[in-house]
Parts: C-alpha cells; sequence; structure tokens
C-alpha cells in the first residue's frame, strides 16, 4: 500500500471530490487511525497557477491547525507529496448533515438546535482564532456516531472570509434546510424558527448576534420555548414575549418542557365552609331551640298546662338531622359541607 510521507499509509477512500480526495489512513507512528486529504488541481488551470493554488491550500490548513474547539475537525498537520499538499486531520466516524437530511429526512427539533448550536459555537472560535470559514454547508458538518457534532472546511484567508453577519446568514440558511420539513405546531420548533428568521433575515433594527443566538439555540436543545431576544432584550421579529397584563403566562424549567398556561378563566373550586362558621352556626341554633323552649315553658306555666318535660321531648331533636321541618333541614346540610 502507498504510504504518504513515510508515514501515512493509504487505506481505503472515505469521500471524492473534484478538489480531491480523502483516504483513512494509518500513522505508523502513533498507531491511530487519521483522514488524509489529497489536494488536486482542478482541470484546465494553467500550469503555472497550479503551485498558487496548492500554496494556498496549504496556508489554509495551516491556519485551520490554529482553531482548538471540540466542534471543529482539529487538523493535525501538513505534508508534502509529489509537490502537493496532504493535510491530516482527525478521524470522524459518521455521516455529513447533508448525507443525514437525504437518508432521514429533517432533524428532530432538539436535535436540530443542538447541532445549530454546536456549529455556532465552532464558527466563532474559528473567527477568533483568525481562521473563519468561507460559508458553512450541510457537507461540512458531521454527525458523528458518539453524538458529537465536528465541523470541517475552516482555513479562510481574511480576503475570503466572509463578514459575521454573511456567518449568521449561512448558519441560517443550514439550520432552515434541517428543519423545514418539521411541524409548527410544536412550541420549540417555532422558538427555533423564530431563531432561523433572526439569523436569515436580520433585523437592523434589533439583530440578533451569535452570543444571543446561541444562548437561544441551546435553550430550545435543552427543552426550553421562549421566544428568542436580540442583545437589547427584545424579541426576535416581534415575537411576544409573554402573556398579556393579568393574561396566561408560560414559565420554562431549567431543563425540561415548558410548563403549561394557566388559564385565567379557570373555574374556583368551591371551599367548605370553616369550622368556625360551623361552631357558629350550631351556636346559634342551639340558642334558638333555648329560647324555644323557654318561651314553650312559659306558655304552659302560664296556661297551667301538664308537665313541661312532655312539650320539650317533642320539640327537641331526636338525634342528628332531625331537627323536624321549619330550617332544620338547612342547618344539618350546612353541617354536612363542612365535613
Amino acid at each position: 500500500m502507498t504510504v504518504i510521507a513515510g508515514r501515512y499509509r493509504l487505506l481505503d477512500v472515505l469521500a471524492e471530490g473534484s478538489a480531491g480526495t480523502v483516504w483513512r489512513a494509518l500513522d505508523e507512528t502513533s498507531g491511530q487511525d487519521v483522514a488524509l486529504k489529497e489536494f488536486r488541481a482542478p482541470a484546465g488551470l494553467p500550469a503555472d497557477k497550479v503551485p498558487l493554488l496548492y500554496a494556498r491550500r496549504e496556508r489554509e490548513a495551516r491556519a485551520a491547525a490554529r482553531i482548538a474547539h471540540p466542534a471543529v475537525v482539529r487538523v493535525l498537520g501538513v505534508v508534502t507529496e509529489d509537490g502537493r499538499p496532504w493535510v491530516v486531520t482527525e478521524l470522524v466516524r459518521g455521516l455529513t448533515l447533508a448525507e443525514t437530511l437525504e437518508a432521514a429526512g429533517p432533524l428532530p427539533v432538539r436535535e436540530a438546535a443542538r447541532t445549530g448550536a454546536e456549529v455556532l459555537s465552532a464558527l466563532r472560535a474559528a473567527r477568533e482564532a483568525g481562521a473563519p470559514h468561507r460559508g458553512v454547508r450541510a457537507r461540512h458538518v458531521l454527525l458523528a456516531n458518539d453524538g458529537r457534532i465536528a465541523v470541517t472546511g475552516f482555513g479562510a484567508t481574511p480576503g475570503d472570509a466572509p463578514e459575521p453577519e454573511a456567518e449568521l446568514r449561512s448558519l441560517g440558511e443550514l439550520l432552515d434546510g434541517a428543519v423545514s420539513a418539521l411541524p409548527s405546531a410544536d412550541d420549540r420548533t417555532v422558538a427555533l424558527r423564530a431563531v432561523v428568521e433572526g439569523l436569515t433575515h436580520p433585523d437592523r433594527a434589533r439583530p440578533l448576534t451569535a452570543d444571543r443566538a446561541e444562548e437561544e439555540l441551546r435553550r430550545v436543545a435543552g427543552g426550553g420555548a421562549r421566544p428568542p431576544r436580540t442583545e437589547s432584550g427584545a424579541p426576535v421579529g416581534g415575537a411576544p414575549t409573554g402573556g398579556e397584563p393579568g393574561g396566561p403566562e408560560a414559565v420554562d424549567a431549567p431543563n425540561g418542557p415548558p410548563a403549561a398556561p394557566r388559564s385565567v378563566a379557570q373555574p374556583q373550586r368551591r371551599r367548605s365552609p370553616r369550622r368556625s362558621h360551623v361552631l357558629l352556626a350550631g351556636l346559634v341554633g342551639a340558642l334558638l331551640i333555648a329560647a324555644a323552649l323557654a318561651y314553650q315553658a312559659v306558655r304552659e306555666k302560664d296556661r297551667g298546662a301538664g308537665p313541661g318535660p312532655v312539650g320539650v321531648t317533642s320539640t327537641a331533636p331526636a338525634g342528628p338531622g332531625a331537627l323536624g321541618a321549619g330550617g332544620g333541614g338547612g342547618y344539618t346540610t350546612f353541617l354536612n359541607e363542612g365535613r
């Protein structure tokens, strides 16, 4: 098998295009598998331009090697073979986002938001390292088998680097392609679409900055669905920030689904009377009965009728709930409601 630069043994082809071939190779020094990119000059390029193209590709690769971020495919080195640069990178096992979308359709909303947040974090790290991306596309995003998200294709020179706003738009377009077929009824999907809208159609008066976009993407990825806001705190695209005064509001859990809105028209639960009210009513009833008995006794005494106990027995309650007609029933019912 072919060995490049006396160290990297070519094993098999991982990808191939007009610009070159990506090989899986064995680093015989470390014993690890790596990815090795072989550059080719496009057909028809004048011979005197080929060395300039190769020198440019080497500069870009060395610039990308300065980026240290978990969401960036690490460039391990650049070697030369037959006058052509070969770029050595870590080997990330998985599929590109483009392949995933083609095979399985749009990503679940939380996974799409997580992917967007990781890509945005990688773009920011690359810009800070002086090696921005020329324009991230779904083919540059790797969804690793171990769950990692890694971006490749960095190393643009200052003259080729897009403006930060253009970089955010390219991310918005990438996310739009990842979620365009998702239903919009889910709160998290609505929130993610609002972020995509803020990235692809920035409002100059209330721009969605990279910091704010990443914060909102991670919020959606974590299960939150609060409408995204600009750096000043204003809602993106005029999205509502909460309920109307006195109206329903939803409160997001830190890492879980949002709480259900509390309806203003929710019926109030019927409350039972307090025990003090029950005792007061009982006392009033007892006083009324005592007054009736006293009145009856006075009448019997004035008339010279038979012994009072007969009258008392006939008017006093015989047991619980046996107060008779004329108001006793209501009293009993009132007590029963208080139990």
